[in-house]
């Protein structure tokens, strides 16, 4: 039961956001009593930081099995933002903002967390591509890490780009094509061509 509360508060929150959904609207989705929420969160902050802890575990996840199976690391970026978009497809409020704004400590503890995973995973990205020729040996590891991480969250900001004017699946696209132009070989921009063609 705990995992389907997690599920469905993930999915109100991700369309109505985390200060509008009440713990009412939870219940009533999901045809229980707020009573059997209560049996495993002690309040709303308790379930918000449950649900973007169970968020965060399925999208690393994720991005892990991607990483095991995708051929190199462009396509690697691709695969993972095709994952993304699926998982987060009912996104139509701005959660990492909302977060930000209404509980501060717990978009800290999981921007900690992002920053770990996407840093490291993206060093790795970087490494492997270099190996294969794909990525230029003189790239600055660390800071292109750094940067694509900043770039990913920088673009979900509303107030920079607002949805009205950029389609948020498009922007994600053009900023991994920004990203992946600058440090690829010849070898790889053949590569990276075959995904801007499609």
């Amino acid at each position: 039961m705990k995992e389907l509360i997690l599920e469905k508060t993930r999915e109100l929150f991700l369309t109505i956001g985390f200060k509008s959904v009440t713990m009412d609207q939870i219940a009533n989705a999901m045809g229980i009593s707020k009573k059997t929420i209560y049996n495993f969160f002690e309040n709303k902050t308790d379930l918000v930081k449950s649900v973007t802890n169970y968020m965060f575990k399925s999208i690393t996840g994720g991005i892990t099995e991607i990483k095991k199976t995708s051929e190199d690391p462009i396509s690697e970026l691709y695969d993972i933002n095709l994952f993304l978009i699926k998982y987060l497809k009912k996104e139509s409020t701005s959660p990492l903002y909302q977060l930000e704004k209404y509980y501060p400590l717990i978009h800290k503890d999981i921007n900690s967390k992002q920053f770990d995973f996407i840093t490291k995973s993206t060093r790795e990205s970087l490494e492997n591509g270099i190996k294969l020729g794909l990525f230029r040996h003189d790239i600055k590891i660390d800071f292109i890490s750094r940067l694509y991480f900043k770039g990913m969250i920088g673009i979900r900001d509303l107030d920079t780009f607002p949805s009205k004017i950029y389609d948020p699946v498009k922007l994600k696209i053009d900023f991994i094509e920004y990203h992946l132009r600058a440090i690829v070989t010849e070898k790889g921009l053949k590569k990276l061509n075959q995904f801007i063609k499609k």
